[in-house]
């Protein structure tokens, strides 16, 4: 840390409160001081002098404002690391004491990428029986925005397939199998031939993931690998606009089998069996190196080890 940085959260230590604290990381978040008002139960006269009252103790810019878009400052997004780990701080000791007196109380702050949501809530579910009293907030995106929140420290876990290069070091711990496949429409020519070629395959016309998505590298790097290309007919961000493009018989699609899991038999998506496939990918649990777990995210990780492969085995 450069001295500038050292004197920077020296000031935060010593004049900011932990309300200044709380309602900047909401500003922060929320982009917004009507939201974040809303969410705090304040009027927005009052956020809006809290976050200058930070901004003047740090003696900085914080935010910038265009429009109705705030936008973090360098200085800003620095402090907005800080004020998470010291609400991290708090959070923790929190929950400590509450396990000590025998509550099992918090918050649990998890993100999910997109194909997870078919069995995150399922998990969730069973590991809310434990804990009752828990408060819990899910976020669902794409890796772009999953990777973002890695490095802005916005949740306590996240799970994703594929990890990719990241600014920060993470710590990536395989919980369960995460299989690739290919599908079609019912109806389709192939949908009951068996042992298909890649290069039969490498024929049709193909719905893709969004450039940096994990499905999309790995099919990719497995035609690459027997010197085929992919026609790509349509690209769609997310695995229901893909199932629903298969769907209208515009194509086929590499999905991970627990996007299907839920369709049920008789359907109109067909699983086929293609040489090469299904693609081996894992369920990764991730979060920063160095990053202090919080009692219940300790718990939940346990939990997701132990148990997370239990809850992909639906439909």
């Amino acid at each position: 840390m450069t001295q500038e940085l050292a004197t920077l959260s020296r000031k935060l230590l010593r004049h900011a409160s932990l309300r200044q604290i709380e309602v900047f990381e909401s500003v922060a978040r929320l982009e917004s001081f009507t939201r974040a008002a809303a969410e705090l139960n304040l009027t927005q006269p009052s956020v809006s002098a809290q976050v200058k009252s930070m901004s003047e103790v740090i003696g900085l810019d914080l935010y910038e404002q265009i429009g109705r878009r705030i936008y973090l400052t360098e200085a800003g997004q620095i402090v907005l690391r800080g004020c998470r780990e010291a609400m991290d701080a708090l959070a923790n000791i929190e929950m400590s004491l509450n396990d000590l007196k025998g509550l099992r109380k918090g918050r649990l702050r998890l993100s999910v990428i997109t194909t997870a949501k078919y069995f995150a809530p399922v998990a969730l579910g069973y590991f809310v029986e434990q804990y009752p009293d828990i408060e819990l907030e899910l976020i669902i995106s794409n890796r772009d925005t999953l990777m973002r929140r890695i490095e802005e420290n916005a949740s306590d876990l996240y799970i994703m397939g594929q990890v990719p290069q990241s600014r920060i070091d993470l710590e990536v711990i395989p919980f369960a199998p995460n299989p690739l496949l290919v599908i079609a429409h019912r109806s389709h020519p192939l949908a009951n031939a068996r042992n298909i070629p890649l290069s039969r395959i490498a024929e049709e016309s193909f719905i893709m993931r969004e450039p940096g998505s994990g499905i999309r590298h790995k099919t990719e790097e497995l035609f690459a690998r027997h010197g085929l290309s992919i026609k790509t007919r349509l690209v769609l961000d997310g695995n229901e606009a893909i199932k629903h493009a298969v769907v209208g018989k515009l194509g086929l699609a590499v999905v991970s089998e627990h996007a299907l899991n839920i369709e049920g038999v008789g359907g109109p998506l067909v699983k086929l069996d293609v040489q090469g496939f299904p693609l081996e990918s894992y369920w990764n649990i991730v979060y920063p190196k160095g990053k202090v777990l919080s009692v219940l995210a300790r718990k939940f990780l346990s939990f997701l080890k132990t148990h997370g492969g239990d809850y992909l085995k639906i439909g």
